[in-house]
């Protein structure tokens, strides 16, 4: 390892710097799933999916790159050695979004607006930690392994760049360098947003962030002596790891995705203080308090169902083209839609 820096370190140093570039975003970009869907659906303006989009996009085209300079081992991905459920994704990103709308944040957010002050988030983390550890590995776990089992195809394929592959001839590299181009034209595709430079900044730094957990902990599963599974940035099950390593530290290790939870606090904090927005907030409404906390639990059972949540499903598997990304972010934002009407507008 360059420097002698331990392996377990190296990795921790990889989420934390891309989990703080993840927290500056959310706080001076204004980074937000939950705010984007609310933005297109009630605002009309489409500006913060643009931003998602362009953070995809970009994404996919740096991950696909650093793949053909040998900079990333892409079949060991974290989303392409899974097996795939539909049913898993589709339920999974319906209770994850419709828990969104009803916390009021995805756990990303959360972790961001806990970093500006906010100890309502501070509770929807904890929530959403435990309840993902519940599903992933608790009194649920088998009874997610019994449905995603019965209900995962036989596919000898993970991702839609083989798949053009397999149809075309095209070599998969540049299917993945076509595909996320493509995505990136699409979000960079109106004039307001191309006039818009800090969205698109921080849209691109997204976007990087995410190819550098790939590339950082590739790195050093194929060149470490440590057994390092290759992933990226995702907010369900770290919350929970982190909860473990706050009270056993000795027995979990700081791994990634611990260090990319303590990333996004970091970045969130210190964006809020360049904002002059740092100010402690406490929930005064305990029907507030009730509805956050339901949705937190929401969001930990569908972020362990779909296997990753709007940051992990919506950008990290999108940048890698997995087959599940654009079907949970599709059953997420549909989640989310029925939770925003609910709130907003009711049914009647």
């Amino acid at each position: 390892m360059p420097g002698g820096i331990p392996e377990p370190l190296l990795i921790a140093l990889f989420g934390f710097g891309g989990g703080l570039i993840l927290g500056l975003a959310a706080r001076l970009g204004r980074f937000c799933t939950l705010g984007a869907i609310e933005d297109y659906l009630y605002q009309h303006s489409d500006t913060r999916l643009r931003m998602w989009g362009l953070a995809i996009g970009v994404a996919g085209l740096s991950a696909f790159a650093a793949v053909a300079l040998g900079g990333f081992d892409i079949a060991m991905n974290a989303y392409w050695i899974t097996p795939w459920s539909p049913f898993a994704s589709i339920l999974g990103g319906l209770l994850f979004g419709y828990g969104m709308s009803l916390a009021g944040n995805c756990g990303f957010g959360a972790l961001a607006r806990f970093g500006g002050g906010d100890l309502r988030s501070f509770v929807i983390v904890l929530v959403m930690g435990i309840a993902a550890y519940a599903m992933m590995s608790g009194p649920l776990a088998r009874l997610r392994i019994m449905a995603t089992e019965a209900t995962t195809p036989a596919l000898d394929t993970q991702s839609y760049a083989q798949i053009v592959e397999r149809l075309t001839g095209v070599p998969m590299i540049w299917a993945g360098l076509l595909i996320s181009g493509g995505a990136a034209l699409l979000a960079l595709g109106s004039r307001g947003f191309l006039r818009d430079r800090r969205s698109m900044l921080w849209g691109a730094l997204v976007g990087l962030a995410i190819t550098s957990g790939w590339v950082g902990t590739s790195w050093v599963a194929t060149h470490g002596f440590m057994l390092q599974p290759v992933q990226s940035h995702t907010f369900s099950a770290p919350l929970g790891e982190s909860i473990l390593f706050l009270m056993t530290a000795s027995g979990g290790g700081l791994s990634f995705g611990v260090a990319s939870v303590f990333g996004v606090l970091a970045g969130a904090f210190c964006g809020s203080l360049i904002k002059g927005h740092f100010r402690w907030e406490a929930c005064e409404d305990p029907r507030e308090l009730k509805r956050q906390i339901l949705g937190a639990v929401c969001m930990g059972f569908g972020a362990v169902l779909a296997f990753g949540c709007t940051v992990g499903q919506g950008i990290s598997a999108f940048s890698v083209l997995s087959l599940s990304a654009p079907v949970t972010f599709a059953a997420i934002f549909a989640g989310a839609a029925l939770g925003l009407r609910q709130l907003i507008t009711g049914f009647a």
